[in-house]
């Protein structure tokens, strides 16, 4: 034991060895950690470098294909202008040879119609030279011998011109009717004809217009005017909407019972043709022809005379359609003289002319 007056040495700390130990793995686990995570970083950064080289090749590869595309598309646009250049050349081409043709065979036709006119006349014309030539009277126009001197040097010219109008002459003397040659005047009526050109400039179906409201009160109204008032109605609208169909029927197909059809027998044991009541005039005819309005399905037996009218109308009014499409290329006036055409054929009609083929 110290004594009470001697001072307290301190004691020596005690060293602990697994401190120590303990400080030191602490180290090493931070420097592990430390380069494991740096050795993570560069593995990291070199997976990046190589994702990111990928990528900018197939970017690249990508760039390349888009400019391919690109090159690909534009020459085929360019191939497509030029093929599109190409058709309408053709096309116009084609309209022009064919607008020459045309041009080309209505002279041809002109040229061939003349020509029949003078062959026409003079064949008239020697036949009443044949026919006025008789041994106690002969022709002196076939006998040129029996001519006088003067005569015969009077006469002297071209054959065809002599016989033409020798035939006149000699027709005149003898008292003898030849044959006659239709030779039709025409002029064209400044009002009808300016009404024509005023519709021609934007050709239109309605009727409101100068051109066709004359049409449908001097010609289309008058030649569909029949005696069964209701069924006109409906026939003037489907010849105007362009849905009336008209067709041949056998004497089998007649109405015999609604109709109350007589049946006659012709000569030599044949039978003759079955007269019924026509739909639109009511009165007993013989009835070739019947008349659908529509897709109604329903049929109305029709005279010749009431198709002839129904035909004249049809025929105009496909005319007239024609050239508000554009399919005829002709000279105005001569459009308008196969319209005046139409409407003589629609007065005729309404009067009752009509070819005996009907």
């Amino acid at each position: 034991m110290p004594s009470k007056g001697s001072k307290e040495e301190p004691e020596p700390e005690c060293q602990d060895p697994g401190g120590d130990e303990s400080q030191s793995t602490e180290q090493l686990n931070v420097s592990r950690l430390r380069s494991s995570s740096v050795e993570i970083r560069e593995k990291g950064s070199e997976f990046l470098k190589e994702e990111l080289h990928k990528a900018q090749k197939e970017l690249k590869l990508k760039d390349k294909e888009c400019e391919r595309l690109s090159k690909v598309r534009e020459q085929l646009e360019q191939e497509l202008e030029e093929l599109t250049a190409s058709l309408f050349e053709e096309a116009h081409k084609m309209v022009r040879e064919a607008n020459t043709k045309q041009a080309a065979s209505e002279k041809q036709l002109r040229e061939a119609r003349g020509k029949i006119d003078m062959l026409q006349a003079e064949v008239t014309a020697l036949k009443t030279l044949v026919i006025t030539s008789t041994p106690s009277s002969p022709n002196r126009e076939l006998h040129p011998q029996l001519q006088s001197p003067t005569k015969a040097v009077f006469r002297k010219g071209h054959g065809r011109n002599k016989s033409t109008s020798s035939a006149v002459i000699t027709a005149a003397s003898q008292s003898v009717t030849p044959e006659p040659v239709s030779h039709e005047c025409k002029e064209v009526d400044s009002i009808l004809f300016a009404e024509f050109q005023a519709w021609k400039e934007s050709p239109t179906l309605d009727k409101s217009c100068s051109f066709l409201d004359r049409i449908y009160r001097e010609d289309v109204g008058p030649c569909l005017d029949f005696t069964k008032q209701e069924l006109s109605e409906l026939v003037r609208a489907a010849v105007e909407q362009n849905t009336l169909t008209i067709e041949p029927v056998a004497s089998q197909t007649l109405p015999v019972v609604k109709m109350s059809a007589v049946e006659c027998g012709g000569p030599n044991g044949f039978r003759s043709q079955i007269v019924t009541k026509c739909a639109l005039s009511g009165l007993p005819r013989t009835c070739k022809h019947r008349i659908m309005l529509g897709d109604s399905g329903n049929y109305y037996y029709i005279s010749p005379s009431c198709r002839a009218r129904i035909t004249a109308v049809c025929n105009f009014f496909t005319y007239i359609r024609y050239i508000q499409q554009g399919l005829v290329r002709q000279d105005v006036e001569l459009m308008y003289w196969e319209v005046m055409r139409l409407r003589r054929e629609m007065s005729l009609a309404k009067l009752g002319f009509f070819p005996s083929e009907m």
